[in-house]
Protein backbone atom coordinates (compact mmCIF):
# COMPACT_ATOMS: atom_id res chain seq x y z
CA UNK A 1 0.00 0.00 0.00
CA UNK A 2 1.42 3.31 -0.96
CA UNK A 3 -0.11 6.48 1.35
CA UNK A 4 -0.96 9.39 0.76
CA UNK A 5 1.94 11.24 1.66
CA UNK A 6 4.67 8.78 0.18
CA UNK A 7 7.00 10.01 -1.46
CA UNK A 8 10.53 10.04 -2.88
CA UNK A 9 13.99 12.24 -3.91
CA UNK A 10 13.09 12.37 -7.60
CA UNK A 11 9.07 14.06 -6.27
CA UNK A 12 10.96 16.77 -3.70
CA UNK A 13 13.38 17.68 -6.98
CA UNK A 14 10.22 17.57 -9.19
CA UNK A 15 8.28 20.21 -7.03
CA UNK A 16 10.99 22.13 -6.52
CA UNK A 17 11.66 22.49 -10.15
CA UNK A 18 7.78 23.32 -10.83
CA UNK A 19 7.75 26.28 -8.14
CA UNK A 20 11.28 27.37 -9.06
CA UNK A 21 9.92 28.04 -13.01
CA UNK A 22 6.58 28.88 -11.48
CA UNK A 23 7.93 31.40 -9.48
CA UNK A 24 10.24 32.64 -12.22
CA UNK A 25 7.88 33.12 -15.25
CA UNK A 26 7.94 36.77 -15.22
CA UNK A 27 11.83 36.63 -15.99
CA UNK A 28 11.67 34.04 -18.64
CA UNK A 29 8.61 34.12 -20.11
CA UNK A 30 9.15 38.54 -20.92
CA UNK A 31 10.98 37.87 -24.13
CA UNK A 32 8.24 36.21 -25.50
CA UNK A 33 5.55 39.09 -24.43
CA UNK A 34 4.42 37.35 -21.57
CA UNK A 35 5.92 38.46 -18.82
CA UNK A 36 2.87 41.19 -17.21
CA UNK A 37 0.74 39.63 -14.13
CA UNK A 38 -2.30 39.86 -15.82
CA UNK A 39 -1.70 37.05 -18.26
CA UNK A 40 0.58 35.49 -15.81
CA UNK A 41 -2.26 35.19 -13.43
CA UNK A 42 -4.34 33.15 -15.98
CA UNK A 43 -1.78 30.47 -16.65
CA UNK A 44 -1.44 29.77 -13.46
CA UNK A 45 -5.67 29.79 -12.57
CA UNK A 46 -6.27 27.57 -15.92
CA UNK A 47 -3.17 25.48 -14.71
CA UNK A 48 -5.31 24.77 -11.73
CA UNK A 49 -8.35 24.05 -13.71
CA UNK A 50 -6.45 21.77 -15.91
CA UNK A 51 -4.78 19.95 -13.13
CA UNK A 52 -7.89 18.95 -11.42
CA UNK A 53 -9.39 18.21 -15.00
CA UNK A 54 -6.53 15.61 -15.57
CA UNK A 55 -7.37 13.88 -12.34
CA UNK A 56 -10.72 12.80 -13.94
CA UNK A 57 -9.94 12.47 -17.62
CA UNK A 58 -6.34 11.26 -17.48
CA UNK A 59 -6.22 9.26 -14.35
CA UNK A 60 -9.59 7.85 -14.40
CA UNK A 61 -10.31 7.65 -18.39
CA UNK A 62 -13.86 9.54 -17.39
CA UNK A 63 -14.28 12.27 -20.01
CA UNK A 64 -16.11 15.12 -18.34
CA UNK A 65 -17.95 17.86 -21.14
CA UNK A 66 -19.23 20.10 -18.38
CA UNK A 67 -16.78 21.15 -15.61
CA UNK A 68 -17.38 24.65 -16.40
CA UNK A 69 -20.12 24.06 -14.03
CA UNK A 70 -17.85 24.05 -11.11
CA UNK A 71 -15.41 27.05 -12.47
CA UNK A 72 -18.73 28.92 -12.12
CA UNK A 73 -20.13 27.82 -9.25
CA UNK A 74 -17.01 28.70 -7.56
CA UNK A 75 -16.59 32.29 -9.03
CA UNK A 76 -20.16 32.99 -8.03
CA UNK A 77 -19.41 31.47 -4.03
CA UNK A 78 -16.57 33.80 -4.34
CA UNK A 79 -17.74 37.06 -4.88
CA UNK A 80 -20.74 36.48 -2.80
CA UNK A 81 -18.68 35.93 0.06
CA UNK A 82 -16.97 39.67 -0.91
CA UNK A 83 -20.46 41.30 -1.14
CA UNK A 84 -21.57 39.09 2.64
CA UNK A 85 -18.38 38.59 4.87
CA UNK A 86 -15.32 40.40 3.61
CA UNK A 87 -12.75 40.90 0.87
CA UNK A 88 -10.06 38.96 2.24
CA UNK A 89 -9.28 36.43 -0.43
CA UNK A 90 -8.86 33.44 1.49
CA UNK A 91 -12.27 33.49 2.96
CA UNK A 92 -13.92 33.35 -0.65
CA UNK A 93 -11.62 30.68 -2.06
CA UNK A 94 -12.43 28.23 0.96
CA UNK A 95 -15.94 28.84 0.60
CA UNK A 96 -15.65 28.55 -3.36
CA UNK A 97 -13.92 25.25 -3.28
CA UNK A 98 -16.56 23.68 -0.53
CA UNK A 99 -19.72 25.08 -2.93
CA UNK A 100 -17.91 23.78 -5.99
CA UNK A 101 -17.47 20.55 -4.29
CA UNK A 102 -20.79 20.21 -2.63
CA UNK A 103 -22.49 20.52 -6.65
CA UNK A 104 -19.60 18.04 -8.46
CA UNK A 105 -20.66 15.71 -5.35
CA UNK A 106 -24.40 16.15 -6.64
CA UNK A 107 -23.70 16.06 -10.03
CA UNK A 108 -21.07 12.84 -9.77
CA UNK A 109 -23.39 10.43 -8.14
CA UNK A 110 -25.92 10.71 -11.18
CA UNK A 111 -23.49 11.15 -14.08
CA UNK A 112 -21.23 8.05 -12.81
CA UNK A 113 -24.21 5.91 -12.76
CA UNK A 114 -23.02 5.55 -16.92
CA UNK A 115 -19.82 5.52 -18.66
CA UNK A 116 -18.21 6.40 -21.63
CA UNK A 117 -20.10 9.16 -24.25
CA UNK A 118 -23.23 8.35 -21.76
CA UNK A 119 -21.32 9.88 -18.96
CA UNK A 120 -19.89 12.66 -20.80
CA UNK A 121 -23.62 13.58 -22.54
CA UNK A 122 -24.32 13.70 -18.90
CA UNK A 123 -22.23 16.31 -17.87
CA UNK A 124 -22.68 18.34 -20.90
CA UNK A 125 -26.36 18.61 -20.13
CA UNK A 126 -25.76 19.15 -16.32
CA UNK A 127 -23.35 22.39 -17.48
CA UNK A 128 -25.52 23.50 -19.63
CA UNK A 129 -28.56 23.46 -17.29
CA UNK A 130 -26.69 25.33 -15.06
CA UNK A 131 -25.58 28.10 -17.42
CA UNK A 132 -29.19 28.35 -17.77
CA UNK A 133 -29.79 28.40 -14.37
CA UNK A 134 -27.82 31.09 -14.02
CA UNK A 135 -28.07 33.19 -16.85
CA UNK A 136 -32.39 33.64 -16.56
CA UNK A 137 -33.95 31.42 -13.52
CA UNK A 138 -31.57 32.79 -10.64
CA UNK A 139 -31.29 35.85 -11.41
CA UNK A 140 -31.63 37.01 -8.19
CA UNK A 141 -28.83 34.96 -7.10
CA UNK A 142 -26.31 35.56 -10.62
CA UNK A 143 -27.58 38.92 -11.38
CA UNK A 144 -28.34 37.17 -14.50
CA UNK A 145 -26.71 38.16 -17.79
CA UNK A 146 -25.16 41.36 -15.68
CA UNK A 147 -23.02 39.31 -13.71
CA UNK A 148 -22.79 39.32 -10.25
CA UNK A 149 -20.25 42.20 -8.60
CA UNK A 150 -19.23 43.65 -5.46
CA UNK A 151 -21.16 46.92 -4.95
CA UNK A 152 -20.26 49.92 -2.33
CA UNK A 153 -23.75 48.64 -0.73
CA UNK A 154 -22.80 45.90 0.28
CA UNK A 155 -22.51 44.67 3.70
CA UNK A 156 -19.18 42.65 4.21
CA UNK A 157 -20.20 41.93 7.47
CA UNK A 158 -16.81 40.64 8.86
CA UNK A 159 -14.67 43.51 7.64
CA UNK A 160 -17.59 45.60 9.73
CA UNK A 161 -16.62 43.68 12.84
CA UNK A 162 -12.73 44.63 13.02
CA UNK A 163 -13.33 48.04 11.75
CA UNK A 164 -12.64 48.05 7.92
CA UNK A 165 -13.75 50.84 6.17
CA UNK A 166 -16.69 49.49 3.69
CA UNK A 167 -17.94 52.60 1.98
CA UNK A 168 -15.45 52.70 -0.73
CA UNK A 169 -15.05 49.69 -4.15
CA UNK A 170 -12.11 47.83 -2.54
CA UNK A 171 -10.33 45.06 -4.59
CA UNK A 172 -9.41 41.55 -3.27
CA UNK A 173 -7.22 41.34 -0.44
CA UNK A 174 -4.85 38.95 1.23
CA UNK A 175 -4.98 40.04 4.92
CA UNK A 176 -4.44 43.78 3.91
CA UNK A 177 -2.11 42.91 0.79
CA UNK A 178 -4.31 43.90 -2.37
CA UNK A 179 -4.12 41.19 -5.01
CA UNK A 180 -3.86 43.21 -7.63
CA UNK A 181 -1.38 43.40 -10.00
CA UNK A 182 1.97 41.61 -8.98
CA UNK A 183 0.94 40.90 -5.66
CA UNK A 184 -2.17 38.50 -7.03
CA UNK A 185 0.12 36.80 -9.77
CA UNK A 186 2.47 35.09 -7.08
CA UNK A 187 -0.81 34.55 -4.97
CA UNK A 188 -2.07 32.25 -7.89
CA UNK A 189 1.33 30.64 -8.63
CA UNK A 190 1.96 29.98 -4.65
CA UNK A 191 -1.99 27.96 -5.16
CA UNK A 192 -0.92 26.70 -8.22
CA UNK A 193 2.56 25.32 -6.90
CA UNK A 194 0.15 23.87 -3.88
CA UNK A 195 -2.78 22.43 -6.19
CA UNK A 196 0.78 20.82 -8.42
CA UNK A 197 1.74 18.97 -5.06
CA UNK A 198 -1.22 17.96 -4.08
CA UNK A 199 -1.68 16.01 -7.79
CA UNK A 200 1.59 14.49 -7.42
CA UNK A 201 0.40 12.91 -4.09
CA UNK A 202 -2.71 11.59 -5.67
CA UNK A 203 -0.94 10.43 -8.26
CA UNK A 204 1.44 8.23 -6.15
CA UNK A 205 -0.95 7.04 -3.68
CA UNK A 206 -3.13 4.05 -3.67
CA UNK A 207 -5.50 5.87 -4.66
CA UNK A 208 -3.97 7.24 -7.55
CA UNK A 209 -3.11 3.67 -8.63
CA UNK A 210 -6.58 2.66 -8.19
CA UNK A 211 -7.92 5.17 -10.40
CA UNK A 212 -5.06 4.43 -13.34
CA UNK A 213 -6.27 0.78 -12.50
CA UNK A 214 -9.95 1.61 -13.63
CA UNK A 215 -9.09 3.36 -16.21
CA UNK A 216 -6.42 0.22 -17.59
CA UNK A 217 -9.98 -1.94 -16.92
CA UNK A 218 -12.91 -1.32 -15.24
CA UNK A 219 -14.44 -4.37 -16.25
CA UNK A 220 -12.49 -7.05 -15.03
CA UNK A 221 -12.14 -4.63 -11.40
CA UNK A 222 -15.73 -5.18 -11.69
CA UNK A 223 -15.86 -8.50 -12.23
CA UNK A 224 -13.73 -9.16 -9.21
CA UNK A 225 -15.70 -7.62 -6.54
CA UNK A 226 -13.97 -4.09 -6.48
CA UNK A 227 -16.19 -0.93 -6.20
CA UNK A 228 -15.10 1.32 -8.18
CA UNK A 229 -17.67 3.72 -8.01
CA UNK A 230 -16.51 5.37 -4.83
CA UNK A 231 -12.98 6.19 -6.21
CA UNK A 232 -14.57 7.87 -9.36
CA UNK A 233 -16.86 9.85 -7.22
CA UNK A 234 -14.16 10.64 -5.57
CA UNK A 235 -11.89 12.01 -8.32
CA UNK A 236 -15.05 13.65 -9.70
CA UNK A 237 -15.52 15.70 -6.01
CA UNK A 238 -11.71 16.50 -6.44
CA UNK A 239 -11.50 17.45 -9.87
CA UNK A 240 -14.67 20.12 -9.16
CA UNK A 241 -12.50 21.08 -6.03
CA UNK A 242 -9.69 21.89 -8.18
CA UNK A 243 -12.03 23.84 -10.80
CA UNK A 244 -13.47 25.55 -7.52
CA UNK A 245 -10.47 27.33 -6.73
CA UNK A 246 -9.68 28.45 -10.40
CA UNK A 247 -13.31 30.07 -10.30
CA UNK A 248 -12.83 31.44 -6.77
CA UNK A 249 -9.56 32.73 -8.12
CA UNK A 250 -11.02 34.49 -10.88
CA UNK A 251 -13.57 36.03 -8.70
CA UNK A 252 -10.22 37.15 -6.60
CA UNK A 253 -8.43 38.92 -9.86
CA UNK A 254 -11.61 40.29 -11.42
CA UNK A 255 -14.25 40.29 -8.59
CA UNK A 256 -17.11 39.53 -11.11
CA UNK A 257 -19.06 36.14 -11.88
CA UNK A 258 -20.87 35.77 -14.97
CA UNK A 259 -22.64 32.63 -16.08
CA UNK A 260 -20.49 32.73 -19.90
CA UNK A 261 -17.93 31.31 -17.01
CA UNK A 262 -20.36 27.81 -17.23
CA UNK A 263 -20.71 27.61 -21.52
CA UNK A 264 -19.93 24.22 -22.82
CA UNK A 265 -16.80 26.14 -24.51
CA UNK A 266 -15.73 27.05 -21.31
CA UNK A 267 -15.96 22.96 -20.57
CA UNK A 268 -13.99 22.57 -24.36
CA UNK A 269 -11.12 24.73 -23.26
CA UNK A 270 -9.90 22.66 -20.77
CA UNK A 271 -10.08 19.50 -22.40
CA UNK A 272 -8.14 20.83 -25.01
CA UNK A 273 -5.89 22.51 -22.56
CA UNK A 274 -5.50 18.56 -21.62
CA UNK A 275 -4.96 17.17 -24.52
CA UNK A 276 -2.83 19.36 -26.20
CA UNK A 277 -0.23 19.19 -22.86
CA UNK A 278 -0.31 15.59 -22.45
CA UNK A 279 -3.48 13.24 -20.61
CA UNK A 280 -2.49 11.96 -17.45
CA UNK A 281 0.88 13.71 -17.19
CA UNK A 282 1.70 16.13 -14.38
CA UNK A 283 3.45 18.86 -16.24
CA UNK A 284 0.96 18.26 -19.57
CA UNK A 285 -1.95 20.22 -18.43
CA UNK A 286 -0.28 22.80 -17.17
CA UNK A 287 2.21 23.35 -19.91
CA UNK A 288 -1.30 23.06 -22.28
CA UNK A 289 -3.27 25.54 -20.02
CA UNK A 290 -0.19 27.95 -20.22
CA UNK A 291 -0.12 27.18 -24.55
CA UNK A 292 -3.63 28.44 -24.99
CA UNK A 293 -3.91 31.30 -23.18
CA UNK A 294 -0.53 32.82 -24.45
CA UNK A 295 -2.24 31.66 -27.90
CA UNK A 296 -5.37 33.55 -26.91
CA UNK A 297 -3.44 36.85 -25.69
CA UNK A 298 -1.06 37.02 -29.56
CA UNK A 299 -3.51 35.34 -31.83
CA UNK A 300 -6.45 37.61 -30.73
CA UNK A 301 -4.65 41.02 -30.30
CA UNK A 302 -3.83 40.74 -34.53
CA UNK A 303 -6.59 42.66 -36.76
CA UNK A 304 -5.93 43.47 -40.19
CA UNK A 305 -3.81 47.02 -39.26
CA UNK A 306 -1.63 44.55 -37.34
CA UNK A 307 -1.02 42.31 -40.36
CA UNK A 308 -0.37 45.04 -43.09
CA UNK A 309 2.35 46.70 -40.75
CA UNK A 310 4.02 43.02 -39.94
CA UNK A 311 3.82 42.44 -44.19
CA UNK A 312 4.72 46.33 -45.25
CA UNK A 313 8.20 45.06 -46.90
CA UNK A 314 6.42 43.28 -49.28
CA UNK A 315 4.67 44.91 -52.70
CA UNK A 316 1.54 46.34 -52.35
CA UNK A 317 -0.44 43.64 -54.15
CA UNK A 318 1.58 40.46 -52.36
CA UNK A 319 1.03 42.36 -49.01
CA UNK A 320 -2.79 42.54 -49.53
CA UNK A 321 -2.92 38.76 -50.74
CA UNK A 322 -0.88 37.74 -47.30
CA UNK A 323 -3.50 39.78 -45.39
CA UNK A 324 -6.30 38.31 -46.71
CA UNK A 325 -5.21 34.71 -45.94
CA UNK A 326 -3.79 35.25 -42.91
CA UNK A 327 -6.77 37.57 -41.02
CA UNK A 328 -9.30 34.99 -40.85
CA UNK A 329 -6.76 32.99 -38.39
CA UNK A 330 -6.45 35.94 -36.22
CA UNK A 331 -8.54 38.44 -34.25
CA UNK A 332 -11.98 36.81 -33.73
CA UNK A 333 -10.85 34.20 -35.49
CA UNK A 334 -8.50 33.02 -33.34
CA UNK A 335 -9.87 29.67 -32.50
CA UNK A 336 -9.02 28.24 -36.38
CA UNK A 337 -5.48 28.43 -35.58
CA UNK A 338 -6.24 27.00 -32.41
CA UNK A 339 -8.17 24.22 -34.18
CA UNK A 340 -4.87 23.53 -36.69
CA UNK A 341 -2.93 23.12 -33.73
CA UNK A 342 -4.86 21.03 -32.11
CA UNK A 343 -5.39 18.92 -35.40
CA UNK A 344 -1.50 18.86 -35.76
CA UNK A 345 -0.95 17.79 -32.45
CA UNK A 346 -3.72 14.96 -32.78
CA UNK A 347 -2.31 13.62 -35.47
CA UNK A 348 1.59 13.91 -34.87
CA UNK A 349 2.10 13.85 -31.17
CA UNK A 350 -0.95 12.10 -29.44
CA UNK A 351 0.59 12.24 -26.22
CA UNK A 352 0.43 16.04 -26.23
CA UNK A 353 3.64 18.25 -25.85
CA UNK A 354 4.89 15.90 -23.04
CA UNK A 355 5.37 13.39 -25.43
CA UNK A 356 7.54 15.47 -28.38
CA UNK A 357 9.86 16.55 -24.85
CA UNK A 358 9.77 12.72 -23.99
CA UNK A 359 10.59 12.28 -28.31
CA UNK A 360 13.36 15.10 -28.31
CA UNK A 361 14.96 13.92 -24.92
CA UNK A 362 14.69 10.60 -25.97
CA UNK A 363 16.89 11.01 -29.59
CA UNK A 364 19.22 13.08 -27.29
CA UNK A 365 19.99 10.10 -24.89
CA UNK A 366 20.28 7.92 -28.49
CA UNK A 367 22.61 10.35 -29.64
CA UNK A 368 24.84 11.03 -26.89
CA UNK A 369 24.83 6.99 -26.40
CA UNK A 370 25.68 6.30 -29.77
CA UNK A 371 28.38 8.87 -29.46
CA UNK A 372 30.23 7.13 -26.55
CA UNK A 373 29.63 4.05 -27.45
CA UNK A 374 33.02 3.59 -29.71
CA UNK A 375 34.81 4.61 -26.76
CA UNK A 376 33.25 1.97 -24.98
CA UNK A 377 34.94 -0.40 -27.03
CA UNK A 378 39.19 0.68 -26.82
Amino acid sequence: MRGFMSSSRSDYLLIAVFALAVLTMPIWLAPIGAGYPDILQKFAIFGIFALGFNILFGFSGYLSFGHAAFLGTGSYAAVWMFKLLSMNAVIAIVFAIIVAGVFALAIGYVSLRRSGIYFSILTLAFAQMSYNLAYSVLTPITNGETGLQVSRSDPRYIDQLFGVDGTGLRTPDFFGIELQGWPGFYFCAILLILAFFLTLRIRNSTFGLTLFAIKSNQNRMNYTGFATRPYLLAAFVISGMYAGLAGGLLAVTDPLAGADRMQWTASGEVVLMTILGGVGTLLGPVIGAAVMKYLEQIFSSFNEGVLHRAFDFLPAGLQDFMVTIIAPFVGDGWHLTLGLLFMLVVIFLPGGIMEGFRRVSGRFRRDRGAGTAPHAGH
